[in-house]
């Protein structure tokens, strides 16, 4: 039995903050029902992060969406708003990540639903936050890394700021949001008490740099100084970073350069006794090793390096990895189908519970496919 079985969770949500934290919730057992418009649905179903279309709509959609319901009801119309009452007061949870306001507007905001189901635990995520001049701005992810200063972490120097290839804000504060909500429905257990849970982009991404910000915060307000290559961390010293060979790339983390001098058999790095050179003149360090390093293969630098117990890496694409035993072993892929008979492979939850993997066959729903039985399951109840 899934831990969170018998509970129930309506969404509102779109894109990908609240769909990824409801994601993970019906991963752990929850119903999930999604609150889409008739005609469009989510928009992220339009919402292609590549130009692939799998059975009409985006791959994203499909990722972050599998093993949920969908209910379609037009939230300006009255008899559908009546059947939407009727679910949320018998849900264990309410979420969504509209501005704030919208929710105010449309009348289904924390303090209306808490008024019909006193148990609630309604979460909600935002963009900046629901105070402050931000607080009406576009909560898009490059935005919010453009914003908070993560940009400048990646890449080298001379890069300018540089973003990361993934909508990680939007993926953090989802995680956020379910952390927040399954701590709610724990205390719930003791006090019977609902709770609202509010999560902004904004601090999601702040609390994501929390080692580089509290560096930042009693370093006299220095700001990160990336190295000018195979910068991987603007805080740490030589040799971290991603390195080319004669056939691939390798990374290093940290690791002693006296001793990876040895190792290498490279005379340049010899130079480098003093530990504390492993910052002050990291530029120069990984400049020798750059060219070093290109010498010899993959696969010849990791026969040295492993076996000295040097914390280094491949460098692998998806590709290779899911060709590799590492990988293989994890039973991380699996597919799922949707109620038309589309089937298409996807991630699994990355969370064992007494080491018991946690997947489903469901694939993601197609807009209101679910209308009906929600309305016979849940709708009909105040009739009989």
């Amino acid at each position: 039995m899934k831990p969170l079985e018998d509970y129930f969770v309506i969404d509102f949500s779109q894109f990908l903050s609240g769909p990824s934290a409801s994601l993970r919730l019906a991963d752990l057992g929850a119903r999930v029902i999604k609150i889409e418009r008739p005609d469009t649905g989510d928009i992220c179903r339009t919402l292609y992060t590549s130009n692939l279309v799998m059975n009409g709509e985006s791959s994203v959609f499909h990722a972050i969406n599998r093993n949920k319901e969908s209910f379609a009801a037009d939230l300006k119309n009255e008899d559908d708003c009546k059947a939407v009452w009727q679910l949320l007061e018998q849900a264990d949870v309410v979420m969504h990540n509209f501005r704030p306001g919208v929710m105010e507007r449309l009348g289904f905001d924390y303090k209306s639903v808490s008024r019909i189901n006193p148990g609630v635990v309604y979460g909600e995520i935002s963009g900046y936050g629901s105070e402050g001049e931000w607080k009406d701005k576009p909560g898009q992810d490059l935005l919010l890394q453009s914003l908070t200063g993560l940009t400048w972490l990646s890449g080298n120097a001379d890069h300018g700021p540089v973003p990361m290839g993934l909508s990680i804000v939007d993926m953090l504060a989802g995680a956020h949001l379910s952390q927040g909500i399954l701590a709610c429905l724990y205390g719930k257990i003791k006090t019977g008490e609902g709770a609202l849970v509010q999560v902004s982009m904004l601090d999601s991404s702040l609390d994501f740099q929390f080692e580089t910000v509290t560096t930042f915060l009693n370093d006299g307000n220095a700001l990160p100084e990336r190295t000018k290559s195979n910068n991987a961390n603007a805080y740490l010293g030589a040799p971290y970073g991603i390195y080319q060979t004669a056939d691939g790339h390798l990374a290093l983390a940290m690791g002693s350069i006296p001793v990876l001098a040895k190792l290498l058999e490279c005379e340049e790095l010899e130079q480098f006794v003093d530990p504390a050179e492993a910052f002050t003149k990291r530029d120069q360090i990984k400049g020798v090793l750059a060219s070093h390093l290109k010498k010899g293969t993959t696969g010849k630098w990791l026969s040295v390096l492993e076996p000295a117990d040097i914390w280094c890496a491949d460098v692998l694409n998806w590709d290779q990895l899911m060709n590799h035993e590492g990988f293989k072993v994890l039973d991380m892929v699996q597919e799922v189908q949707m109620t038309d008979g589309y089937s298409y492979q996807t991630t699994r939850c990355p969370i064992r519970l007494d080491g018991e993997i946690f997947s489903s066959p469901k694939g993601s729903p197609k807009i209101g496919e679910d209308n009906d039985q929600i309305t016979k399951e849940f709708l009909q109840l105040e009739k009989n």
